[in-house]
């Protein structure tokens, strides 16, 4: 059995070909699919909202060039300096990649049940607080 770094290397890899793939139609990939996701979900987005919402999956240098792609694709616009907002042709074309998004995620899981589901997310997210949160009664290093 291969270590479970192996295969979260190897499932974010396959996600992100899979869905960079399914968005090529839309001249999306899959980390612009996720800024305008954030700019969908905070109608007072900033680039700084994106950087921090997304610092986990990309560094600062792709999620500025992601931002740039979907501004200079239409996607969304800037109604002040810094801010992001969706425009109209980007909720409509937000909306119909969402639809093979759905299809994409059910393809994904499949044969993998609803608990199987939680329980695997459960424990990469209880790993990750293990490695990142300071432990109780542990001294701080600087």
């Amino acid at each position: 059995m291969k270590p479970i770094g192996y295969w979260l290397n190897r499932t974010d890899q396959a996600l992100t070909a899979s869905m960079d793939a399914l968005l090529a139609d839309f001249d999306l990939t899959r980390l612009d699919w996720q800024v305008l996701n954030v700019v969908k979900d905070d109608p007072r987005a900033t680039d700084t909202t994106v950087l921090t919402a997304l610092a986990a999956g990309a560094d600062a240098e792709a999620l500025t060039a992601s931002v740039a792609a979907v501004l200079a694709g239409g996607w969304v616009t800037r109604p002040r300096p810094d801010h992001l907002a969706l425009t109209d042709t980007g909720r409509s074309r937000l909306a119909e990649a969402a639809l093979r998004v759905e299809a994409f995620r059910e393809q994904s899981a499949r044969g993998i049940t609803r608990e199987e589901y939680v329980t695997a997310v459960t424990v990469l997210e209880r790993m990750t607080r293990n490695l990142t949160e300071p432990r109780a009664g542990s001294a701080a290093r600087p």
